[in-house]
């Protein structure tokens, strides 16, 4: 389930204070002090729940059968193989003794959000070139956990599900489907279908000759990771929310945050960003066709939800192919 593409959400819906006191007892964590939905919460199924024994987020309402033990695990093995901060322990409760559905307790850890507002109207240039090269590095070390194939994790076995076909095929074939899906909530034209097609199709041979997964967390952005700075000394403190996580193409991990650099009007960090995590791979002539395609895959779901939504924060006269043409070319500069 891991690589599917969720729009909707669970929501917790009323939480009571005896409920979360039970939790805590369950756990012996203390008696409750607050609790509150999170700022950047995951889908509305987060809170922050402080008590005697420190604050912790609770997380509820899974989306799918299993989300809970599948965060369970790429977060225990993350823990395992990396030097990254992710948040442990990582309760799960099944039980649904004090809720109607599982969920999970976990630590909060400190930090704020590289898009909180203080960090925006705070950060120096030094600032947000380092903060680039931890993200850099973060992604690195998450992609050092190599895989035998492409595919999502099978919860029975904890092995890999391959994708149907070949990675290419699979991506290709999503990246299809959700541009059909948007001809629902927009004006897709044939001109649009073309310019995708062309670069899907000039794009191949750097997917035939990629035979390298490994962990992909899938949706690395500044809501799903926190920064720290003690003693001038900036550190990512934590990465959470392993929900869209599977095996596949590291490079993938890097779109969400080219996006927001971009978006910033901050290409010189986006650029930094790419150089230090492509600083030591080869082929870059593959990479960067690669890069537009993960880019492609990206702005084909955002247009489609902004669009269906009635979110859109563009101008809404560009058609698509301009607009994703845009993200795609810039992407790929940023390794020239």
């Amino acid at each position: 389930m891991t690589a599917e593409i969720i729009f909707a959400s669970n929501k917790l819906g009323i939480i009571y204070d005896d409920q979360l006191q039970s939790m805590l007892d369950k756990y012996n964590l203390g008696k409750l002090i607050s609790s509150g939905k999170t700022a950047n919460g995951a889908m509305g199924q987060t809170m922050v729940v402080s008590s005697t024994e420190g604050d912790f987020v609770f997380k509820g309402n899974p989306l799918y059968t299993g989300q809970f033990r599948e965060e369970k695990f790429f977060v225990e093995n993350l823990k395992k193989r990396t030097n990254v901060s992710v948040p442990m322990p990582y309760i799960v409760d099944n039980s649904q003794e004090i809720f109607e559905w599982s969920y999970t307790l976990m630590p909060r850890l400190q930090g704020e959000h590289l898009n909180s507002e203080h960090l925006k109207n705070s950060l120096d240039l030094d600032d947000k070139y380092r903060i680039a090269e931890l993200i850099a590095e973060t992604l690195s070390e998450f992609h050092t956990w190599k895989a035998d194939g492409f595919g999502e994790l099978n919860l029975e076995k904890f092995d890999i599900i391959p994708f149907k076909g070949t990675y290419a095929s699979w991506l290709y074939n999503r990246i299809m489907f959700w541009l059909e899906d948007a001809k629902k909530y927009s004006k897709i034209t044939s001109e649009d279908f073309d310019w995708v097609n062309s670069l899907l199709y000039g794009s191949q041979d750097a997917f035939v000759d990629f035979s390298s997964p490994t962990f992909v967390m899938g949706d690395f952005k500044p809501e799903n990771f926190l920064i720290y700075s003690e003693v001038s000394r900036w550190e990512i403190s934590g990465v959470f929310d392993f929900t869209n996580s599977y095996f596949a193409d590291p490079i993938s991990d890097l779109i969400k945050m080219i996006i927001f650099y971009l978006n910033n009007d901050e290409s010189e960090i986006a650029k930094h960003l790419v150089s230090v995590y492509c600083s030591e791979l080869e082929e870059k002539e593959n990479i960067k066709k690669r890069i537009k395609v993960h880019m492609l895959h990206q702005r084909v779901l955002d247009w489609g939800c902004a669009k269906a939504m009635n979110m859109v924060s563009w101008n809404t006269e560009l058609p698509f192919s301009q607009w994703a043409k845009t993200y795609t070319d810039s992407a790929a500069s940023l390794l020239e």
